[in-house]
């Protein structure tokens, strides 16, 4: 096992910046998830330690040892690709003991680790079969199996489950998180999935045009976001924006919002300028009277989507489309007028022009 620093890595292709100043350590057995919209700069920098990726500037360390010059083959390293990029002619037992034996380990060694890997990844009946037998998804776990063998210091996976379905993804998904449970190495873990991430990740690095936004626990990132960008990427549903004059008093009102300013935020507000953004999440909108230190929001329901034990309710309030997600024992119906209430200790605000989270 191995930690993973970058120190301060640049990646540049002619005037193009794909990852500006990463600093990032990553922790010896700890599984992080790199995160965020296509071309944020996630897979250049899992191509980085992986070596396929050359650095432009910094440095990249696996261990104590810069790795910037180090070829990929002597790097202790095992990628799992989005394809399988599995050898269509050779069988599971074959694709898995094909870099094993180019690496002249010895055929009792490479028996043990194959039936080892069969066994944690539930292989054993499907060693004598083509990949062309295989699901989708017995596929990613052959694929795993290989890197699994390898024995790396580092597991390195770039988005592995984006092309199953959405059942196999969530079971696929578990399976992973109890392979690391299992194995304890360092993995790092790339997606654009942010439920993917919450729901692996020990930790998860948000990216956003080759910055890196913000590093923290799931927890931390859902409670705490640094700026609007990770407070609206972290959950599902996405996090509602509005903007609200900042007055003198002791809230904020504009267009069917009422949000009492709680002490937390009363020191830092001030210094915001004339408005700020509130944000605050679907899932903590609540239908009720309206009493105490709680915001209000009042408008019609245009769309109510049905999920069974929650409903999620488009309302329009002004100018402003808000999604919320209440109880279905509301039986909320389009066209209701409806009034939602925010415990204020859930509103999160943000300087309206760099996007920084107030502090609170």
């Amino acid at each position: 096992m191995a930690t993973v620093t970058f120190d301060h890595v640049w990646k540049k292709y002619g005037e193009v910046t794909a990852v500006e100043d990463l600093s990032l350590e990553i922790h010896d057995g700890e599984f992080m998830v790199l995160v965020g919209q296509s071309g944020c700069g996630k897979t250049t920098s899992l191509r980085m330690i992986a070596g396929l990726e050359e650095i432009t500037q910094g440095d990249l360390k696996i261990g104590d040892k810069v790795v910037n010059d180090v070829a990929p083959k002597d790097r202790d390293i095992a990628m799992v690709f989005q394809s399988y990029a599995l050898y269509p002619h050779m069988s599971v037992r074959e694709n898995l003991s094909f870099g094993l034996k180019l690496r002249k380990v010895g055929k009792v060694e490479i028996e043990k680790r194959i039936n080892d890997a069969a066994g944690i990844l539930q292989l054993e009946k499907l060693l004598e079969r083509k990949p062309k037998e295989l699901s989708g998804g017995q596929r990613q776990r052959v694929a795993l199996g290989r890197a699994i063998v390898r024995e790396p210091a580092v597991f390195l996976m770039d988005e592995p489950l984006s092309n199953l379905d959405a059942k196999l993804r969530v079971q696929t998904r578990a399976e992973i998180a109890r392979l690391h449970q299992r194995l304890g190495t360092t993995m790092v873990y790339v997606t654009h999935d942010q439920v993917e991430a919450m729901t692996m990740g020990q930790r998860i690095a948000v990216m956003s045009d080759g910055l890196l936004q913000q590093v923290g626990t799931p927890q931390e990132l859902y409670d705490r976001p640094k700026n609007k960008f990770v407070a609206g990427f972290i959950g599902s549903p996405s996090m509602n924006f509005v903007t609200m004059p900042v007055g003198a008093g002791d809230s904020m009102t504009a267009g069917g919002f009422t949000f009492p300013i709680s002490e937390n935020y009363k020191n830092t507000i001030a210094s915001a300028g004339v408005q700020v953004t509130a944000g605050f999440r679907p899932e903590h909108l609540e239908m009720g009277e309206v009493t105490g230190l709680f915001g209000q929001l009042t408008g019609k329901a245009d769309v109510v989507e049905y999920l069974g034990n929650e409903e999620l309710l488009h309302v329009s309030v002004g100018d402003h489309d808000i999604v919320a997600l209440v109880d279905s024992s509301y039986r909320v119906r389009p066209g209701d007028q409806v009034t939602l209430r925010l415990p204020v200790e859930k509103l999160h605000l943000f300087n309206i022009e760099s996007g920084a989270a107030l502090a609170h």
